[in-house]
């Protein structure tokens, strides 16, 4: 090759392998039957850089290569993330592709995705440390925030059978999140030119901080209610896991005095990988779980207590 190898898909009954390459090209091969012999079959000058995905549909007889996306056969959807934190929804038919929407909710790079075509659910991770849930077969705009990494988002996979959402950050977290309860979307953050608790003005009001002959204060936002408050009517900090916030997080006062303890029970369960990881990858059907990191170590772990149970309790490596 040419180029070093950055993406590979194989596909077991026509035993044909595609290669992605850092130079863009993706190679055809073909396996011969007893596995003691690849044959080059062609070459795709498909990008112009680094080519980070491939799908092979056998059906259709297309070689999909992309970004950071996903591809879903029976929808002919395509997901694609970016470094802007969209993602664009494309339909690919035979001899066009469409922009379908956009959906825009990150505040950092999409860095993973999956999609769940059973439920139709998007699940994305990125660089602001956060994951969001795409209800794209409800067909109502719905989505979940998740806020329980304290690093980039790097690798997402969707267990159906036990509703359970398996994230990997950049600093080895792992995070196993109970997606089989009835979750809370976080609410729009709301604009003011003044504390809408105190009232109180915000630093640009100039004409209120005039007539009162006071300071403009600084705006923050509750959380919980989305409202545009100051520090002194948001000085108390909670988690409130059923809308995704496992750390504790600015809410108002009133909000704060709304939270009972047992809105406060984690709804995740978090392990330490102790390395950086970047990719992570399962095998549901065995229970396994396949992660890499930066500092050259590939890690196999026993995830049977994430696919036996409801909610993990907890799981090592082999």
């Amino acid at each position: 090759m040419a180029s070093p190898c950055s993406a590979m898909a194989y596909h077991h009954d026509s035993r044909r392998i595609f290669v992605g390459q850092d130079n863009g090209a993706v190679m055809e091969f073909h396996v011969s039957e007893d596995f003691n012999k690849m044959n080059f079959i062609k070459t795709y000058p498909a990008h112009q850089n680094r080519v980070t995905a491939i799908i092979f549909s056998l059906a259709t007889e297309w070689v999909i290569s992309t970004g950071h996306d996903k591809y879903d056969f029976d929808t002919q959807y395509a997901f694609v993330g970016d470094c802007s934190g969209q993602i664009s929804l494309l339909k690919l038919e035979q001899s066009s592709c469409s922009v379908i929407t956009t959906l825009k909710g990150h505040e950092g790079s999409v860095a993973c995705l999956w999609w769940d075509p059973i439920q139709r659910l998007l699940f994305s991770g990125a660089s602001d440390n956060s994951i969001i849930m795409w209800d794209i077969g409800g067909r109502k705009g719905r989505t979940l925030l998740l806020q329980g990494h304290h690093d980039r988002v790097q690798s997402l996979c969707y267990l159906q059978l036990t509703r359970q959402l398996v994230s990997c950050s950049s600093d080895g977290g792992i995070a196993v999140w109970n997606m089989d309860v009835s979750r809370e979307e976080a609410p729009q953050w709301l604009e003011s030119d003044s504390c809408q608790k105190c009232e109180q003005p915000f630093f640009w009001n100039i004409k209120q901080m005039w007539d009162t002959k006071t300071l403009g204060l600084r705006q923050h936002h509750c959380r919980k209610c989305g409202q545009a408050v100051c520090g002194k009517c948001s000085s108390k900090r909670s988690s409130y896991p059923v809308m995704g916030f496992e750390f504790q997080v600015r809410v108002c006062d009133s909000c704060y005095d709304s939270i009972k303890d047992e809105d406060r029970t984690s709804l995740a369960t978090f392990h330490e990988g102790k390395h950086n990881i970047s990719h992570m990858s399962m095998d549901v059907a065995r229970g396994l779980m396949v992660t890499c990191g930066t500092d050259r170590v590939v890690k196999i772990w026993d995830m049977t207590p994430v696919v036996g149970c409801s909610l993990a309790t907890g799981f090592s490596p082999h």
